[in-house]
């Protein structure tokens, strides 16, 4: 059985930068249409302390994802081995399609995978395309199938994209919509015979009961656009934080346990950039289930601050950061453990092992 190794890596951050005083003059309302009893800069400063987001990067006006896509995976196939036109398959994990400014209209078909494959301008037809809606979680259930694929010797060589343009698709009167962002990462992964390391093991899970709306579309805060038919990211926060903390650390810890390893093993974890508080709380959280004292600055590289949460694209984008050695205190060498970890809408949860070769 071949082994799985990451063979170029890729992200596109958009120019236009957001920051948090730009919402200073945003007219939020409560799920109830009521007004907020606090001014925005008291809003602002709760969510900055919550969340840790100072400033976020938007796509600019005509700038759509697909496109965002493209560079990226132009960037992992600049810096891989591979030809384009050897590539078995391209994943495109996304949530919301292609989406026109201001128009809150979900475009997928064709799927944004086929397209970045014309943008590329790929011509061999055994290139096959296909999206992946999987949350939050959809890149690494991407790079989940895409070692599945090459292990089972369905394909050599599968770039796994993660891309959004969430800030086409949010409430602007709902104060959760200053968390999302725009961006995409690109990762290539290839069949090697004789690299040690590559992609371990994995885990993944999803809770579809009470859970199921803790992320879902929903109508504005507005009072006067309720009635609209046009729909946005609505999530129910403490519920999702309190499921993130029951769950997220266990699927980790499965993860690595099937790897064969103690988490003294792992160099880094690139988990899923939802909260600040949150994913620290997940691995005080699992340094408790192994019974550890905690070093989680020197575990968990951050970029939510001022990047957001771009949800799919938020891990792969990391992971190309530090390879560049744009994240000052974190790099990955041969023979380090990195675990990719993420959790959102379905509700799912999902995690990977991989091992610099």
């Amino acid at each position: 059985m071949p082994k799985v190794i990451i063979n170029g890596v890729g992200s596109c951050l958009p120019e236009r930068i957001v920051k948090n005083e730009d919402f200073l003059d945003s007219e939020f309302y409560q799920e109830n249409g009521e007004p907020f009893p606090m001014s925005n800069e008291v809003i602002i400063q709760k969510f900055e302390k919550i969340t840790g987001i100072k400033e976020r990067r938007y796509a600019l006006a005509g700038q759509l994802c697909s496109d965002l896509a493209a560079e990226a995976a132009r960037e992992a196939l600049n810096r891989s081995s591979i030809d384009q036109e050897d590539l078995d398959y391209i994943i495109f994990a996304q949530n919301f399609g292609e989406l026109e400014d201001e128009a809150n209209l979900v475009d997928v078909m064709p799927s944004l995978a086929s397209r970045v494959k014309h943008r590329l301008g790929i011509t061999n037809p055994n290139v096959t395309c296909y999206d992946l809606i999987f949350g939050c979680p959809g890149w690494v259930q991407g790079a989940i199938q895409a070692s599945q694929m090459i292990r089972c010797g369905d394909a050599k060589a599968v770039m796994v994209i993660g891309a959004e343009t969430l800030s086409r698709i949010v409430d602007k009167h709902d104060r959760d919509s200053m968390i999302f962002s725009d961006g995409a990462g690109a990762v290539i992964f290839q069949a090697s015979e004789n690299s040690k390391g590559g992609c371990l093991s994995q885990s993944s899970r999803t809770d579809a009961a009470i859970e199921l709306d803790y992320l879902a579309m929903g109508p504005s805060n507005h009072p006067k656009l309720k009635d609209s038919a046009k729909r946005y990211i609505k999530m129910k926060g403490r519920k999702i934080y309190e499921y993130a903390l029951l769950y997220v650390a266990e699927s980790i810890k499965s993860a690595i346990d099937k790897a064969h390893l103690d988490l003294s093993d792992i160099n880094k974890i690139l988990i899923h950039q939802a909260n600040e508080k949150m994913d620290e709380a997940i691995i005080l959280k699992l340094f408790k289930l192994y019974d550890q004292s905690p070093d989680v600055e020197r575990l968990m590289p951050m970029t939510i601050q001022t990047l957001g949460n771009s949800s799919v694209a938020t891990i792969p984008t990391m992971l190309d950061l530090i390879l560049r050695g744009e994240m000052e205190g974190h790099s990955l060498s041969s023979g380090d453990h990195v675990v990719f970890a993420s959790v959102g809408a379905g509700m799912h949860i999902n995690a990977m092992v991989y091992q610099v070769p």
